[in-house]
């Protein structure tokens, strides 16, 4: 009886066994059919969008960051300043030359050129100096006949030449400190200077000098020596 009974119960675990193991597989089967075969009946849609949630709490600060370069500023605004000037002094220079190859005239000796910037008559001199020449200063009837020829046939009506009284009242001379003592050439009834202001000296597109306040701007006429072979 005993032995009957063990039989029985072993019988019975091994269709325990096989129970689960069918249980196993039919799991297995269900789980691995194709996801168009499981969800055939059912639509799938997202659900609704959730609230934002709350701002979170801020970080913990960065580390402080390595100093920076020193900056010698001083020193190289001073280097760009020097270029700003020597590149305008080389425009002016540029603008000077490109005038002067457009027109000249000039004796076996000198060049004449009409400068056409207006300019007071001390700018008119250090203009025409710091480019190796003087004011025009025609000491003879030559040289003024060509000056005048220049003026006029150049359209324009007056231009100051290199003859002043500067220095003493009444005592022209050329801007050389020579006197006019060979040749000059005034308009009738000049020089007249009722009020003493007039002691520069323009000459008019006839060829004729006039005696005129130094404080007026106008065209000049730089002369510049011919350098010798």
């Amino acid at each position: 009886m005993g032995g009957f009974g063990a039989q029985v119960r072993r019988n019975q675990f091994i269709l325990l066994v096989l129970f689960l193991l069918q249980i196993q597989s039919l799991g297995l089967d269900l789980d691995s059919r194709p996801t168009t075969e499981v969800c055939a009946t059912h639509t799938i849609s997202p659900g609704p969008k959730g609230d934002k949630g709350e701002k979170g709490l801020p970080g913990i600060p960065g580390g402080k960051g390595k100093a920076g370069t020193v900056c010698d500023c001083g020193r190289y605004r001073k280097v760009v300043g020097q270029l700003d000037i020597s590149v305008a002094r080389l425009k002016t220079s540029m603008k000077f030359v490109k005038n002067v190859i457009a027109g000249i005239r000039e004796t076996e000796e000198k060049f004449y050129y009409i400068v056409q910037e207006e300019k007071n008559y001390r700018e008119s001199l250090t203009h025409c100096r710091i480019r190796g020449g003087m004011l025009a200063m025609p000491k003879d009837e030559a040289a003024n006949t060509l000056l005048a020829d220049y003026v006029s046939k150049s359209g324009f009506f007056r231009v100051f030449i290199g003859v002043n009284d500067l220095e003493r009242e009444g005592q022209y001379v050329f801007t050389d400190n020579t006197p006019l003592q060979n040749y000059s050439n005034w308009k009738e009834g000049e020089p007249s200077d009722p009020y003493g202001h007039e002691d520069c000296v323009e000459m008019l597109s006839s060829g004729r000098w006039n005696d005129t306040e130094c404080h007026l701007t106008m065209y000049f006429v730089c002369e510049f020596i011919k350098k010798k072979k």
